[in-house]
C-alpha cells in the first residue's frame, strides 16, 4: 500500500510542480513587481501601501485558494473510492472466515485500491487542465 500511495504522491507531486512553472510563478513575479511599485509611491501613507500591496497579493492568494480545494477534493475522492475498496472486503469478512480467504479478499483490497490510485493518477491532467483554466481567468 505504501507504494501506491508513493505513486499517486509522485504524480500529484509532478502536477504540482508543473503548475508552479507554468502558472504560479508568473502570478508570483507580478505580485512581487505590483508590490514594489506600491512601496516606490511617495504621497501614499503606510495605510495605503498596505492596501496597495494587499491588493497586489489578490491573484495569487486566490490561485493557492483554488489549488488547495483542488487538491482537497481530489483527495477526497480518492478516499471515497479507497473506503468503497474496504467495505466491499470488510462486508465479504465473517468471524468463520479463513485464513485462506482472508489472504484472498487482502489481495482483492490492493488491487482495488491499486485501481483507484490508476484512475485518480489519470484525473490530473484534466485537474490540472482545470485549474490552469481558471486562474488564468
Amino acid at each position: 500500500m505504501e507504494a501506491i500511495q508513493a505513486r499517486v504522491q509522485e504524480a500529484v507531486n509532478k502536477m504540482l510542480n508543473t503548475l508552479d512553472k507554468d502558472s504560479v510563478r508568473g502570478l508570483q513575479g507580478d505580485m512581487y513587481r505590483c508590490a514594489a511599485k506600491c512601496c516606490d509611491v511617495d504621497y501614499y501613507d503606510m495605510a495605503q501601501t498596505q492596501s496597495c500591496i494587499e491588493r497586489c497579493s489578490v491573484p495569487i492568494n486566490a490561485a493557492q485558494t483554488l489549488i488547495q480545494t483542488e487538491l482537497n477534493n481530489y483527495q477526497e475522492r480518492l478516499q471515497r473510492c479507497a473506503l468503497d475498496c474496504q467495505d466491499k472486503v470488510r462486508d465479504k469478512v465473517t468471524p468463520t472466515t479463513s485464513e485462506q480467504d482472508i489472504a484472498m479478499y487482502k489481495a482483492q483490497l490492493e488491487k482495488c485500491v491499486v485501481k483507484c490510485a490508476d484512475v485518480n493518477i489519470d484525473r490530473l491532467p484534466e485537474v490540472m487542465a482545470r485549474i490552469k483554466a481558471s486562474i488564468r481567468k
